[in-house]
């Protein structure tokens, strides 16, 4: 039995906390004015904790130095901390400010709080419950924490103006073509100025925090927004269930998409200016749930499309092999994998390589998510019988050099995407496949020929999105060698020249990883692989072939990341399959 519990055994004549127990025992207060104060702190309603300082029975600095010997837990200055380096988004700020914590850092699946009062078993379970983490107590002065607590409160209700000095506005073209009513009536109702403000810092948060997505979700009784960080989706905050309506009104219009309709899911796109030239778009779709709108906003970041090939993380030989494919006069050229692997980037960073004055570039996409001049987008509209196959043939009426074309979805879309491969084009498209082998026997699936699909595929890519270690905390990886053997490496490559590391997590990053590495497939169609298409060979088949012409399955290529300490092997095995 602990100490603080014998002293709970013998002080029961009131049920006073575990902290008024600690202290008792360690002599730092008598029963009856423990008592005394919990009795004030209970008939005021305000915590034991908050009436025992406030009254100068016990100092914070006593306090706290009681606690940590009381609960052998470390003793930590929260003034030597920059709250700026703090990490945001791992527990709801309520949870924080209503049980008077800091979260300090995470650690594997465990996180580091601050508090004043160890005892405070409801935090505890509040916090494992919230974040699904562990928790490791670590003490600090009350004052202190009531004052980072306060501090991280106020930096989230900050208004956007005060943040970047009031360079920020929306796209004034979202009320082009509404009637004087028709803004004056969604004015009126969108107009709320804590709304504007959150969705202000809520956008604005998203982007300086690389997110690729934002989630507003209302539920029965709570409404929660999430943003996709590296490939993750992690809880920002916990607005009132009251503001749904509205922030989805303010969210609609200025996406110019109808306020009035909330019975079907409706797509938008809005433009967000920060600074004198800085803008970026944003894709918006809203979907109709049990308890209201859930709206999704997807970051769409031009400049992504202008990093270049090399920043997409292929490796020298795969790139060579895609130049060599979007150097060709005509044929196909297929990106496939799931969605989020980065299909979209790839394929806008070929299309920015081939866009030069004398090339004709039409793209049909479902919609166009980034803008790059010089090339002919279109927004396919099913509704308006605008669809990919319709895209398509006209694009052939207007002398194209170089096609994209968004998905291959139907056997329509495919056949006239070959015909256009077949007859002097270049054509670029997607395909949802787990690898590249399969991509061929898939689309032998849908109906197309073996011929055609020999005679036109010159090259499919593969891929996937990995999280990239934080190079500032990643560190070495004991990792046996059966388990690396187990996991795809060869016992010759296993030989000590080569260090596998782990994500630890720090001020600076997500748990352990900071962005996100690419990992490919790149096959190029040989003459040996369309004979084995020709006579209707398997994905078996194909792939054996490719592997003995040195093209790397998803795998391998990961396990090549691993090995240059870019990401983990657990991150590897998480995103390909073999």
């Amino acid at each position: 039995m602990s100490a603080v519990d014998t002293a709970n055994r013998d002080n029961n004549s009131i049920a006073l906390p575990g902290l008024g127990r600690a202290l008792i025992l360690a002599g730092k207060l008598g029963q009856k004015s423990a008592e005394d104060i919990y009795r004030k702190a209970s008939s005021g309603k305000t915590s034991f904790i908050a009436e025992l300082t406030g009254s100068g029975a016990v100092s914070a600095s006593d306090l706290a130095h009681t606690m940590s010997s009381a609960y052998a837990a470390p003793l930590v200055d929260l003034d030597a901390i920059d709250q700026q380096r703090l990490p945001k988004g791992l527990l709801d700020p309520k949870i924080c400010q209503a049980y008077r914590v800091i979260v300090l850092s995470k650690r594997n699946n465990r996180l580091t709080v601050a508090t004043a009062d160890p005892s405070d078993q409801e935090a505890i379970e509040k916090i494992k419950f919230a974040s699904q983490l562990g928790v490791d107590w670590v003490i600090a002065e009350y004052d202190k924490v009531l004052k980072l607590v306060d501090a991280a409160a106020a930096s989230t209700t900050e208004t956007m103006e005060e943040i970047i000095g009031g360079e920020f506005e929306f796209d004034d073209a979202a009320a082009d073509g509404m009637s004087e009513n028709e803004q004056a009536a969604s004015t009126s109702e969108v107009d709320d100025a804590p709304v504007v403000k959150f969705l202000h810092k809520m956008l604005l948060d998203a982007f300086s925090m690389r997110a690729s997505d934002l989630h507003f979700e209302p539920y029965e009784h709570t409404y929660r927004v999430r943003f996709r960080i590296d490939g993750e989706l992690r809880e920002i905050a916990s607005p009132p269930i009251a503001i749904k309506d509205k922030l989805a009104s303010r969210i609609k219009v200025i996406s110019k998409m109808d306020i009035s309709e909330k019975r079907v899911p409706q797509d938008g796109k809005m433009k967000l200016k920060i600074g004198p030239n800085k803008v970026i778009d944003f894709r918006v779709s809203t979907l109709p749930t049990l308890f209201g709108e859930k709206i999704v906003i997807r970051i769409l970041d031009p400049s992504s499309a202008k990093l270049g090939v090399d920043a997409l993380g292929y490796e020298p030989v795969e790139k060579q092999r895609l130049l060599d494919a979007i150097g060709r006069p005509y044929g196909m050229i297929l990106v496939t994998g799931p969605t989020g692997s980065g299909k979209t980037v790839s394929l806008y960073t070929c299309l920015n390589l081939l866009n030069k004055p004398g090339v004709n570039i039409a793209t049909a996409e479902d919609p166009s998510e980034i803008n790059l001049p010089g090339v002919n987008q279109v927004n396919v509209n099913d509704k308006a019988g605008l669809t990919f196959a319709a895209a398509l043939k006209s694009f052939l009426r207007q002398d194209p050099d170089i096609i994209m074309v968004g998905e291959i979805r139907d056997l329509e879309t495919a056949d006239i995407a070959i015909k256009a491969a077949q007859t002097g084009h270049l054509v670029l498209s997607t395909l949802h496949t787990n690898d590249a082998p399969t991509t061929l026997t898939r689309m032998r699936n849908m109906g197309i020929a073996p011929f055609n699909i020999a005679s036109s595929v010159i090259l499919i890519t593969a891929q996937r999105l990995a999280r990239r270690l934080c190079t500032n905390c990643k560190a070495d990886a004991d990792i046996p060698n059966k388990a690396l053997i187990d996991a795809g490496f060869k016992e010759s490559e296993i030989d000590g020249s080569w260090t596998t590391y782990r994500p630890v997590g720090c001020s600076m990053c997500n748990g352990g990883y900071k962005g996100r590495v690419g990992i490919y497939q790149v096959m190029p169609i040989t003459e040996e692989i369309q004979r084995i298409i020709l006579q209707d060979g398997s994905a078996l088949d194909i792939a054996q072939q490719a592997a003995r012409e040195g093209v790397d399955s998803l795998r391998r290529s990961g396990l090549r990341k691993v090995k240059q300490g870019l990401t983990s092997l657990e991150e590897v095995l998480a995103v390909t399959n073999e």
